[in-house]
């Protein structure tokens, strides 16, 4: 209910709980970092807070790491060590130790020991006070701006005992009771009157994933809670309802082994791998043979897992070209820029198609080299014009003055393709409904106002072109990789923007660089610009570090002139989850920065195709900033080379290989 337990949820379980009681909304993420390790984001609305007629939304991090594993044959408990509001204005800053323990019958304890916040009600001498006299009192926390962490705070102070009682009465129904050391001393007596430090409260798993609550607080207040669960491990691979693959074709009639491209013709060929293909989804880029080897580019536009890509082109080879070719070397392409090339043996996928273990067998027999050099396209790839109406949803959250905006609208999208690695492209949007235009909160900012009159932006520009560039991908030499894009680079921003990654294609590794000089665009978000222009550009480090997480290191400028580092921390599934954090230092004070300090969010990407099962490359992303300022600002450009190639290599083909099958 209101006090910690030593309890971790299942690991990269991502969650969503809202609960209220009288005059207080809180509404908290949490996402299993790790099997130890889980992280929660909390944004609470406090009405009344101190006194009548005020109110007061926060913004905090918390951080929970469970240090020992509970034993079922022993007395030995779970424990876990947290910070709460460890990174917000304070508002519930406190830490704490706990532990938990399972009875049987259903029956689990909890106890623990709190400091700060947790220590407002039977606090006595701080413990941790006989090994240094500093911990026996808590430093006076400025509020300020927010967003810094004081960890001379941590463990100092009073500290004072908490606990509680949980018993599964059913395999769905929990009744539980607590003791809570918290005092609320800026809500009692103004958001609500705290008359006992007793709660008692029941919970009723709906179904797997919804968990709801009803409790009674503090001796005066009834509460209400629902929590909703997903776990990105549990989610479809893949999509669910998608066409079955073609099944291998084996070589039958030995007599036919010596058939060669040659008897039939190269161009005949060609037209029956690009028949294959497209059952598949998938388009043909590049066509050669040689011998009894065939090497082909392939282009996906339909599959969110480029070695189901591999996968499904080897099987439409074996339908398409003569039983003498026994090499097939597949070369997935991604705007006009290849990786990896794939080289597969017929035999193998004839033998393997049904084995047991035919993933891995497959992978350790498949060759994963640099691809050698482009293909000619094939007669009639270049030019290709391609166009798609959509709908969009544009979220805004955590204005005080209304938390919850939301636009929604159509998208018009083009895409001309004129030869390899050439694009033109464009994007404007027709608002149908929404409220965004609505929020008249001016920007306090003392740095140029690069992002803080977004608001502007969102009321003036309808309809607005977000996008309308032109764009060129190329390949200066072995592991490098190039692009140039210049135009309306994003909403708010036009200019050029050039970068050059070092990737090879077996390596966790990767560097860039980024140089862009642009000019703000005006609020209408059509052809105009303003008159602020800057350079800015970055270097950037990136290192998959296994186990799905990925890191990423950016040192330069921003937006607004200012210097400094980004740090960036994702967890990537294999069914293309990812869930993230980041955070920016810059030459900006955390006076000047304003609200928050300093840049920092979560960021979330969902492929579409795990939510309708259908296949597709499409993607759900959404960035979560508790504030949004000038500071640590970068520029938005639309596919940044890293992310456009990364999925061509052989760590991303390796941990896709699962679906190569599929």
């Amino acid at each position: 209910m209101d006090t910690p337990s030593a309890l971790s949820r299942p690991d990269a379980e991502l969650a969503f709980t809202s609960s209220y009681f009288k005059n207080q909304s809180r509404n908290t993420i949490t996402f299993q970092i790790t099997p130890r390790l889980s992280g929660s984001f909390r944004y609470s609305n406090i009405e009344n807070f101190q006194r009548e007629g005020s109110e007061l939304f926060d913004r905090s991090f918390s951080l929970q790491y469970r240090l020992i594993d509970e034993n079922p044959d022993t007395w030995q408990p779970a424990v876990a060590v947290g910070l709460n509001d460890f990174l917000g204005t304070g508002i519930y800053s406190s830490e704490y130790v706990v532990a938990t323990k399972t009875l049987g019958s259903g029956v689990r304890v909890t106890g623990g020991l709190g400091w700060g916040r947790l220590a407002g009600v039977g606090g006595f001498d701080n413990p941790l006070g006989v090994f240094s006299d500093a911990m026996k009192t808590r430093p006076t926390r400025d509020f300020g701006k927010g967003g810094t962490v004081e960890a001379d705070q941590f463990f100092r102070g009073n500290a004072a005992f908490f606990g509680g009682i949980e018993w599964q009465a059913t395999e769905k129904l929990a009744i539980t009771a607590e003791y809570s050391s918290d005092a609320y001393p800026f809500e009692d007596g103004s958001a609500f009157e705290r008359k006992s430090p007793y709660n008692f409260g029941v919970s009723y798993q709906y179904r797997p994933g919804i968990t709801l609550g009803a409790h009674y607080l503090y001796g005066s207040e009834f509460g209400v809670q629902a929590t909703f669960a997903t776990n990105p491990k549990s989610p479809s691979g893949g999509p669910g309802i998608d066409r079955a693959p073609m099944p291998v074709l084996p070589r039958r009639n030995a007599a036919s082994l010596g058939w060669s491209v040659d008897s039939i013709g190269e161009t005949r060929v060609q037209n029956r791998i690009q028949a294959a293909l497209a059952q598949s989804g998938l388009k043909l880029h590049g066509f050669s043979a040689s011998g009894r080897s065939i090497r082909i580019e392939v282009e996906n536009a339909t599959y969110p897992n480029m070695a189901q890509v591999v996968g499904r082109t080897a099987r439409a080879l074996t339908h398409s070209v003569p039983t003498g070719v026994d090499t097939f070397t597949i070369v997935p392409v991604v705007a006009g820029l290849s990786g990896a090339a794939v080289t597969l043996n017929r035999s193998d996928l004839e033998e393997l198609e049904y084995t047991y273990d035919n993933s891995w067998s497959s992978f350790a027999r498949a060759s994963i080299e640099p691809d050698t050099g482009p293909l000619s396209p094939i007669s009639g790839r270049y030019p290709q014009f391609e166009w798609q109406l959509r709908p969009y949803l544009t979220p805004s959250l955590f204005d005080p003055d209304d938390p919850i905006r939301v636009d929604v609208g159509l998208e018009l999208a083009a895409k001309y393709q004129p030869a390899p690695g050439f694009e033109l492209r464009g994007a404007v949007r027709k608002k149908l409904a929404g409220n965004l235009d609505e929020s008249t909160r001016a920007s306090t900012s003392v740095l140029e106002k690069v992002r803080s009159d977004f608001n502007i932006y969102d009321r003036e520009g309808d309809p607005a072109i977000t996008e309308l560039v032109g764009a060129y991908y190329f390949k200066p030499g072995e592991d490098l990789y190039g692009r140039v894009t210049a135009g309306y680079l994003e909403p708010m921003f036009g200019g050029i923007s050039t970068e050059l990654l070092w990737k090879p294609i077996d390596s966790p590794f990767a560097l860039g660089a980024e140089l862009n000089y642009v000019k703000q665009r005006d609020f209408d978000q059509l052809f105009g610009f303003r008159d602020y222009e800057v350079a800015t550009g970055h270097v950037s480090g990136y290192w998959d570090m296994g186990n799905g997480f990925h890191s990423q290191l950016d040192v330069g400028r921003y937006l607004a002139g200012d210097w400094g580092t980004t740090f960036t921390l994702d967890r990537e599934f294999k069914n293309g989850w990812k869930v993230g954090a980041f955070a920016t230092f810059t030459d900006v004070s955390f006076d000047d920065f304003g609200e928050g300090s300093f840049d920092k969010g979560l960021r979330f990407e969902i492929p579409i195709s795990t939510v309708t099962g259908q296949p597709n490359t499409d993607k759900l992303t959404y960035t979560m900033r508790p504030v949004q300022r000038d500071g640590g600002a970068r520029l938005n450009v639309s596919d940044r080379l890293y992310e456009t190639v990364r999925e061509l290599h052989k760590p991303e083909l390796q941990n896709g290989w699962g679906r190569f099958w599929k």
